[in-house]
């Protein structure tokens, strides 16, 4: 059966000050009436509803995830004691899923990513689904077609044609500079990687054992002691030696029998504030706005702020303006680093209480 598997560990400092430690971006309401973790799990309800939902997060952000998902079993909130990226990440949901189901299939996600519309997303999970269960050791990634030359994405070259809309992993290309994925682009032979996978839980857990057998060994150590009393003193200890690098790194860009999938839907990783006029879009001035707002020859500017607080704008342009309770983000709309920066200033300060 197939098992949704949701990393949801990310700090997301791009969308300070509502991002915070412990609410990152994919616990915000960002767009809609619901979180972002929600609305993930809810796309894929209809495949794979709470009992065969599992959430990958850390200790900070345990409790407020189980807060938003309570038909999601407290036991599928599986904990990381500390950050090790996404060969861990998964490696621990695989050994959790095959403790429940020996044939269990994983599609993997992010929390915090949008797809639309969510009904082609759970065909061409359906889909996937079908390959790998037909082709046992098949690891499937889903390939975007990219709309413009994006240099903060990785890039999948297409090889020969499987069947259709299923193509061998030519190459992995790390994020491009400006010519390079304008090359990209135009080839028409790279997609975007976006980071949703479908394999089989036993198939994943053998490549790990392949390529970073020290992550295997210790995902057995962990795998041991599910459903003992011993188990989260053996995860506190062993998982934060595993090795931190990235499920591309660790096993597909060393395996063969790597498929990648077209994906059927609009993908958007909402990767800062300057996401929101592409999944809002904007009034006639250019604006995109969420919430009270009063506005004078205000241009291209980005408002965000809650109910019963109004933000008013005179004679600007190009802002990203952001009100929380405790803290007031102004910034160049242009400037896509500056958020960052801010972060990392506001640490060396010491005001982590923003943070």
């Amino acid at each position: 059966m197939l098992h949704a598997v949701i990393m949801a560990g990310g700090s997301g400092t791009r969308f300070w000050p509502e991002s915070r430690k412990a609410r990152p971006k994919q616990l915000l309401r960002l767009l809609g009436d619901r979180t972002m973790l929600q609305t993930t799990c809810d796309r894929v309800a209809d495949l794979a509803g709470p009992d065969r939902q599992w959430v990958v997060t850390n200790a900070v952000q345990a409790d407020p995830v189980r807060a938003q998902l309570p038909d999601v079993s407290a036991s599928h909130v599986l904990v990381e004691p500390a950050a090790r990226n996404t060969a861990p990440c998964v490696g621990l949901a695989a050994a959790h899923l095959l403790a429940e189901d020996p044939e269990a299939v994983m599609a993997v996600m992010p929390a915090d990513h949008v797809v639309r519309p969510p009904g082609k997303l759970r065909d061409a999970l359906v889909a996937a689904a079908g390959h790998v269960e037909a082709n046992p050791d098949s690891l499937v990634l889903f390939g975007v077609r990219p709309t413009y030359p994006s240099v903060g994405y990785g890039y999948i070259e297409r090889g020969g044609a499987i069947d259709a809309g299923r193509f061998r992993v030519a190459s992995f290309r790390e994020k491009p500079d400006e010519t390079t994925a304008a090359e990209y682009v135009d080839s028409g032979r790279f997609d975007w990687n976006c980071g949703i996978f479908v394999w089989r839980a036993a198939a994943i857990l053998d490549r790990l054992r392949e390529f970073e057998p020290g992550i295997a060994a210790g995902l057995a150590e962990i795998a041991a002691a599910i459903g003992t009393p011993e188990y989260d003193a053996v995860v506190e200890r062993v998982f934060p030696t595993l090795n931190s690098i990235s499920i591309d790194y660790a096993v597909l860009e060393r395996a063969a029998d790597i498929v990648v999938q077209e994906a059927p839907f609009e993908w958007d990783d909402i990767g800062a504030w300057q996401a929101l006029p592409r999944l809002q879009g904007e009034d006639a001035d250019g604006n995109t706005v969420d919430g009270p707002h009063v506005g004078l020859d205000t241009r291209g500017c980005i408002v965000r702020a809650p109910e019963g607080h109004t933000v008013a704008t005179a004679g600007v342009e190009n802002l990203i303006i952001v009100h929380t309770p405790d803290a007031t983000l102004v910034a160049d709309r242009g400037d896509e680093t500056a958020v960052k920066r801010l972060v990392q200033e506001l640490e060396r300060r010491g005001l982590g209480d923003l943070l």
